[in-house]
């Protein structure tokens, strides 16, 4: 834990990795990252999924993840910068200072500094408004004023992106595999993102294991061309369960693909 080590100045990306839960967008944006940290650049990546699973995809070891920091259920954290108990629906700030958080609580491996939200968790009132105000607001100040490149691990949609958010966002990587569900969640996803005025919106096929699957998401997505096709991996399977980082399971075709990914979103790899 701690801060950053401030290398020479890169060029930074901001990406944004959403899509239906199980399609493999946490692969996706440990992959991301890695690779990009691989290449020397100060990579934070943020699991804004109530559902984390960033950890395990860096290859973090169940142990030391006991230790991270998760911002939603950090009480006091959210009490100090709010001046709210959170659950409860009391006055509290709108504009809470954030901007130390990622280098007080991010926890570095393998190059990569991960930062963990959490989920907002709702009390018998219904009401959780110091801890979403806390999140969105950290958020919008990792998107629009670090210096480092972002990636962002979501939920099934872009609700924790507002519209001022929005612009710092340099691409939305959607995450579809073969089925009806997954292209459903991608269709609704690019249209909220249209909504908030997300320009650059990016399809990755994952699990991919024939062509016919290609041709499936092809004919159910017409006119949005792929940023990359991701095969299914039985190697990326194996990681999953032994808790190693994904691109440690990376075989040629693999790293091509996300090679070919990064390069499209913006990013030479």
């Amino acid at each position: 834990m701690g801060g950053f080590h401030h290398a020479r100045r890169r060029i930074s990306v901001k990406i944004a990795v959403t899509g239906k839960g199980g399609v493999g967008k946490s692969t996706i944006a440990a992959a991301i990252a890695l690779m990009l940290a691989e290449r020397g650049e100060r990579v934070l990546a943020v699991d804004a999924d109530p559902d984390a699973n960033l950890a395990s995809a860096l290859g973090i070891p169940a142990a030391e993840q006991a230790g991270i920091v998760t911002i939603a259920r950090h009480r006091a954290l959210i009490e100090e910068r709010t001046g709210a108990s959170p659950g409860y629906g009391q006055m509290f700030k709108l504009n809470p200072e954030v901007s130390d958080i990622a280098d007080t609580y991010a926890y570095r491996h393998r190059g990569v500094a991960l930062l963990v939200l959490g989920a907002v968790e709702r009390g018998g009132s219904g009401c959780a408004c110091a801890e979403s105000t806390l999140l969105r607001a950290l958020i919008q100040d990792l998107v629009l004023r670090r210096g480092e490149s972002l990636i962002l691990d979501m939920e099934a949609g872009i609700e924790h992106l507002g519209r001022s958010t929005a612009s710092g966002v340099d691409a939305l990587v959607v995450v579809a595999e073969p089925g009806l569900r997954a292209v459903e969640s991608l269709n609704r996803i690019v249209r909220m993102a249209g909504d908030i005025g997300i320009k650059r919106v990016h399809a990755v096929f994952n699990k991919v294991r024939a062509e016919a699957d290609t041709a499936f998401l092809r004919n159910a997505l017409p006119g949005m061309e792929p940023a990359s096709v991701i095969p299914f991996s039985e190697l990326l399977l194996a990681a999953d369960r032994e808790g190693a980082p994904v691109t440690g399971a990376f075989d040629a075709v693999l790293r091509e693909a996300f090679r070919a990914l990064i390069e499209r979103i913006g990013h030479p790899a």
